[in-house]
């Protein structure tokens, strides 16, 4: 036998399968295109999306005869979602996080019910990336779309109907919609009353780790899977990454390095000091605690810019080499701390400063500059973010004194050493870099049977490969730099507002 977690991300999905131990069987992915018909829109096609989830279905149960799949769990990107009738068919594409179209209908929202009454009953600050501002976008540029819909389902929820079973969304999900209360663990009538929505038109919740269904015979069989499989409910992929890291108790906190980069720390309530600094709270994949998560919608997409557009050589040696192109791109760089600067505000700042008028910057630039220093820039950049929001987090009481990095980037060592010293923490790999597919299929086997609970299956599956320590004299300069780094935000704020206003 063996567990399956399934990942709907941004711009790719990844099908694992585990075996009880925590070691992968097979795995397959595939990426998709992030589609911009305007500027400042990105969507995903979710028919596109389903096929693609349907490619790698096959191809691992291909994989794992031998080891059957016997329950499957979802996770996926947040606020994304999917208009659909009853009978399934798609009625638009779905706008992710990043898409700002909704700036309009996200004041509205603000103006009607207030951002400290918004923040109480979900968790989290108001910003663009939610779900339900996006539905209003709808509302008044497409109304046709909401006339039409029978659900508006996230992919975890999607995903799980197109599978054959009942369209249920976990609670860590639900709160991403900006629909949900997380006081009481439902939706909020009140919120969805202010989007002209009722509960009916939105997937059922329930806790991570329950059995949702089983996949009808006949698909299951269409998708390579041998006997009957059981759906789990799973989690938002940052929770999801977290549970699958063994990030569950309180002092501990994961780095999650892929296109997107975010801090999730692990905490016992919502507290009001957050909403200050644009820091989400709400429930942990791991039932019984909240997380609190900050991050940066540039990540990982930073280093692929750069590949894109200035890694022409780097791209050439990758070809020649076989290496990966990403592992040429960082290893070029030094040991030794970079001279330039850099502010990851490719799409807006993120958290902390949640600016989306902000752009990305690099100041230090000289003609001695080499494309290794702008790389250098870009790894620091994006620790220094997360490090200025480990700083606000223990000064509101959210104490973080461990991380667990997981995703693309922590495969890169140098780049763990670089984290461990702009953070001044001890920074952990573990064994796997799927630990969003890892950790939904802990909840597959807790819900199954195959564990006695979460902390079981943490203690049998995760195992900490290395760990990164900060090297004094590397972390007390970086220190230094991180007050400058928070400065030149603060400097070029004003600058921001002019550019914005000439537009």
């Amino acid at each position: 036998m063996s567990l399956m977690g399934i990942d709907v991300g941004t711009t790719g999905c990844k099908v694992v399968a585990f075996d009880e131990t925590g070691a992968v069987l097979a795995q397959a992915g595939r990426e998709y295109p992030l589609l911009s018909p305007h500027p400042g829109w990105y969507e995903l096609d979710p028919d596109q999306v389903w096929s693609f989830v349907c490619e790698c279905l096959r191809a691992v149960n291909a994989q794992v005869r031998q080891d059957p799949v016997t329950a499957l769990a979802l996770s996926s990107q947040g606020e994304a979602m999917a208009p659909v009738t009853k009978d399934g068919r798609v009625l638009a594409n779905s706008p992710v996080s990043s898409d700002r179209r909704n700036s309009a209908q996200t004041a509205e929202m603000e103006a009607a019910l207030g951002a400290e009454r918004i923040f109480a009953l979900t968790g989290q600050p108001m910003s663009t990336i939610y779900t339900l501002p996006k539905i209003l976008w709808w509302r008044d540029n497409a109304p046709e779309v909401i006339e039409r819909a029978w659900k508006f389902l996230c992919y975890v929820d999607f995903v799980a109907f197109k599978l054959g079973v009942e369209p249920v969304i976990d609670y860590s999900m639900a709160a991403r919609t900006l629909a949900f209360d997380v006081n009481t663990l439902d939706w909020s009538d009140e919120l969805l009353a202010a989007a002209g929505l009722g509960r009916d038109q939105m997937a059922k919740a329930m806790p991570s780790g329950e059995i949702i269904g089983e996949i009808p015979a006949k698909l299951a069989a269409e998708l390579g899977f041998r006997g009957a499989v059981k759906v789990v409910t799973g989690g938002h992929d940052q929770p999801a990454g977290a549970l699958g890291a063994g990030v569950l108790q309180p002092g501990a906190a994961m780095l999650a390095i892929g296109t997107t980069e975010a801090l999730v720390a692990v905490t016992e309530k919502p507290r009001r000091q957050m909403l200050d600094y644009n820091v989400s709270c709400y429930p942990h994949a791991a039932p019984g605690h909240f997380i609190a998560l900050s991050g940066n919608q540039t990540g990982g997409r930073l280093l692929r810019w750069y590949r894109d557009e200035l890694g022409a050589a780097e791209r050439a040696i990758a070809a020649e080499s076989g290496l990966d192109v990403y592992d040429v791109i960082i290893e070029q760089t030094d040991d030794a701390p970079g001279e330039l600067i850099l502010l990851p505000y490719f799409v807006g700042s993120g958290a902390v400063f949640n600016d989306p008028r902000a752009t990305g910057v690099i100041i230090g630039l000289s003609f001695d500059s080499k494309r290794a220093d702008i790389v250098r820039a870009i790894l620091e950049g994006l620790t220094y973010e997360q490090a200025l929001c480990i700083r606000i987090l223990n000064d509101i009481g959210v104490e973080i004194n461990r991380l667990t990095a997981i995703g693309g980037g922590s495969r890169s060592q140098r780049w763990m050493q670089i984290k461990s010293d702009i953070t001044n923490l001890p920074v952990s790999i573990i064994h796997t870099s799927e630990a969003v597919s890892l950790g939904v299929a802990m909840l597959a086997g807790s819900a199954t049977g195959v564990y006695r609970g979460i902390e079981e299956a943490a203690e049998q599956l995760i195992k900490r490969r290395k760990t990164f320590y900060p090297r004094p004299d590397r972390a007390a300069h970086y220190q230094r730099q991180l007050s400058l780094y928070a400065d030149l935000y603060s400097a070029l704020r004003p600058i921001y507002k002019s550019m914005s206003r000439e537009d």
